[in-house]
């Protein structure tokens, strides 16, 4: 049964934070001039390089199932931690704010530079506005899912 909701959790919490966490970030770089399909190519870079970028579709694709295949590891992340740290449940708004914090830094400064794409340069406008989305929709989705399934 403890392994059944904890399957449901991980889950629904990945589920929900990759699609709200997709829209924001395809909202936020049409900010920024970037179409849907360029953002999840980028994301495919990751793995494949900036040949993404000629990958049409089919890159586009790979960057979708990358981007949940990170939503599901955060979820898991927090899933597991909530099990060691009761306070992430009773506290799941302000845990999961800053659980997003702590996603965007590891995202941003560990997993890119160690990624196919490397280093790149720091451009605060867009760095502020992936952490304002990581703090109020990733780690509050992921929070506040994982605490509907623990109670």
């Amino acid at each position: 049964m403890k392994v059944d909701i904890a399957y449901r959790a991980i889950l629904w919490a990945g589920l929900i934070c990759g699609v709200l966490d997709g829209l924001s970030a395809i909202a936020v770089a049409g900010f920024f001039g970037v179409t849907a399909i360029r953002v999840f190519q980028g994301i495919a870079s990751g793995l494949i390089g900036r040949s993404s970028f000629q990958g049409g579709a089919g890159s586009a694709l790979m960057g979708v199932a990358l981007h949940f295949l990170v939503a599901f590891g955060a979820a898991t992340a927090y899933y597991a931690a909530s099990r060691r740290l009761p306070f992430l449940i009773d506290h799941a708004l302000v845990c999961g704010i800053a659980f997003g914090l702590a996603v965007h830094l590891f995202m941003t400064f560990v997993v890119i530079p160690l990624s196919a794409i490397g280093t790149r340069p720091f451009v605060p406008r867009s760095f502020v506005a992936y952490l304002i989305v990581s703090m109020l929709v990733v780690g509050p989705s992921i929070s506040l899912t994982v605490r509907r399934f623990s109670r």
